[in-house]
């Protein structure tokens, strides 16, 4: 029997739960294997789980992740930049990091709108295909203050598809 090509890869799907609902992000190992795997092994820990969006500027994205919630934490864990000539497009999931290419470690962040200025310059692993609605809805920071926010919104869970029974 020849395979269904609609097909979900559970095993490079994530299920980000959010207070509104759930986000359906494919990940995209063709692009950053190493990004990826991370994401997984740091799902598959529970790592996520209550964390915040810290950086949230309306018209552009949400950034998440950090577990200190300020933006300058991680896991100290840094990874190889993955660049690739996908654009950032709306849904895209990439990495956060410092001005070295290399410094990527746990945060992300998940664009509103287009910015082409970030293609070729960020890790993209993701795409959101469902629920961005939600992401939406993730409260936003101040304009002024570069996006930080006030009594963040938390990632309720972050889990890889394959891992959850439905």
């Amino acid at each position: 029997m020849a395979e269904n090509s609609t097909a979900v890869d559970r095993e490079n799907t994530l299920y980000l739960e959010l207070k509104d609902g759930r986000v359906v992000i494919a990940m995209r190992p063709d692009l950053a294997p190493i990004h990826v795997a991370r994401i997984k092994e740091l799902a598959r820990e529970g790592f996520y789980d209550g964390l915040v969006f810290h950086r949230v500027i309306d018209g552009f994205m949400a950034q998440g992740g950090d577990p200190t919630g300020t933006g300058s934490g991680g896991t100290g864990k840094k990874m190889k930049a993955e660049f690739s000539k996908e654009r950032h497009v709306r849904g895209t999931c990439s990495m956060a990091r410092t001005a070295n290419p290399n410094s990527a470690d746990c945060q992300f962040f998940i664009m509103f709108e287009p910015a082409r200025s970030l293609d070729g310059q960020y890790s993209i692993w993701g795409q959101v295909v469902d629920g961005m609605d939600y992401v939406d809805n993730i409260k936003k920071g101040d304009s002024f203050s570069n996006g930080l926010v006030k009594d963040p919104d938390k990632i309720v869970s972050m889990r890889v598809a394959a891992d959850v029974e439905e």
